[in-house]
């Protein structure tokens, strides 16, 4: 097991790394310093990404290269195509408004992102021994975008597994309207599990549905108090002493509150909004890996009920003593080393992801855990701030009105 600088879950809590000195294998990686390279459409953030370890078939102790967006892609595209079963990390998704690709909080939090990403991968006990893995760290870039442009005929982003999930799906509407029967799997247990992602996908999206209106909300109620506290102020101007300098502080006060708001809000968004965003993806990705499974095992009955039919055909051959015997055995010894192959391929699949499942409800335990109680935590802050705040006034405003 390796030992990672961040958390491989949406929290964001940090662990300390081995030294360099220590025995035990280390991969530790930091994506750090975005800068925007180039002007206009061809603009884009650069990365700086940090690696650290004692694996042997790495390049030294610490690598330092550069990345951008596209090559993590890049990367999940490659682990998605090799590493089947397994669930691949989610990536955060592109922004299309311009006004906000580059503003200093989207860059933040899709630093952060791109940095849960990257270890979760280096913490995968399969996934870290990668050599595309071990090329995104270490390539240079001239390198890395060779690899990158060369690229054909993988997805590209999340939502092309969920186009594919619904045409695998679509097969059952195919039943219902008596136009083909669907090979899928009669696993109570797999069912279970299936059901399990699709309700746990809903009730994420709608936590972080209203994760998102909290932080909405925290931002206008700092707008308005900042507002109103510039508005008390003039006016305190226009009173007298005693009553001028409460509006005075009562304005003083709304401002630092507004403050403490704002600073609330971007601690929502960082620390309990990405996070549950986070898994949304994770259990799109999840689904992606349904979709191969679905494809294994209907390419394993396909291949199967081919050989059973080849056999028939082979077992005419020799009653008929036909020459064309040689040729159709060498073709069915081919065909069934292709269905003995697919069968492997699909096990292995429902294998590994059985273990994956253990490991993602056993991680998103902890994570989900540090983002409730971050919030639980920066709420009750605020509300002693505003409490507290308010109540300094009081004896203020109560001489004014009593005056």
């Amino acid at each position: 097991m390796i030992t990672t600088q961040r958390s491989i879950g949406g929290g964001g809590s940090t662990q300390s790394p081995r030294s360099p000195q220590s025995s035990q294998p280390y991969l530790s990686v930091s994506v750090t310093e975005p800068a925007k390279m180039g002007n206009g459409v061809q603009a884009y953030i650069s990365y700086k990404v940090i690696t650290k370890t004692n694996f042997p078939e790495y390049q030294g102790a610490e690598k330092i290269v550069i990345r951008r967006y596209s090559d993590f892609v890049w990367l999940r595209d490659r682990l998605f195509e090799k590493f089947k079963g397994i669930f691949i990390p989610p990536l955060p998704e592109k922004s299309t408004v311009e006004k906000f690709r580059f503003s200093a909080e989207f860059i933040e939090m899709r630093r952060q992102a791109l940095d849960i990403f990257v270890n979760r991968i280096a913490s995968h006990h399969e996934l870290q021994q990668s050599e595309d893995l071990r090329i995104f760290l270490q390539a240079d870039e001239q390198t890395m975008e060779r690899a990158r442009t060369q690229e054909t005929g993988i997805f590209k982003k999340p939502s092309d597994f969920m186009q594919i999930f619904k045409d695998v799906q679509s097969k059952v509407s195919d039943v219902v309207l008596g136009k083909e029967k669907p090979v899928e799997e009669s696993n109570p247990e797999y069912e279970k599990l299936k059901n399990y992602i699709f309700e746990l996908e809903n009730h994420l999206a709608e936590a972080q549905k209203h994760a998102y209106r909290l932080v909405k909300r925290h931002r206008e109620l700092g707008q308005s108090l900042s507002d109103f506290g510039k508005a008390v102020k003039l006016l305190g101007d226009c009173e007298g002493e005693a009553l001028g300098k409460a509006f005075s502080e009562l304005g003083a006060k709304s401002e630092i509150l507004a403050i403490k708001l704002q600073k609330e809000a971007h601690h929502l968004l960082m620390n309990f909004e990405e996070p549950l965003k986070d898994y949304v993806r994770a259990v799109q990705s999840i689904k992606g890996t349904m979709v191969e499974r679905a494809n294994a095992f209907r390419q394993q009955c396909e291949l199967a009920e081919t050989v059973k039919l080849k056999e028939i055909d082979l077992n005419k051959l020799r009653l008929m003593r036909s020459e064309k015997l040689l040729d159709a055995e060498h073709d069915y010894e081919e065909l069934k080393t292709e269905c003995e192959e697919a069968t492997r391929k699909f096990e292995n699949i429902v294998r590994l992801m059985s273990e994956e499942i253990v490991r993602f409800q056993e991680q998103k335990t902890i994570d989900m855990g540090l983002a409730f109680h971050e919030f639980a935590k920066g709420q009750a802050h605020l509300a002693n701030s505003i409490a507290d705040a308010w109540r300094s006034l009081l004896p203020k405003l109560e001489a004014c009105s009593s005056s």
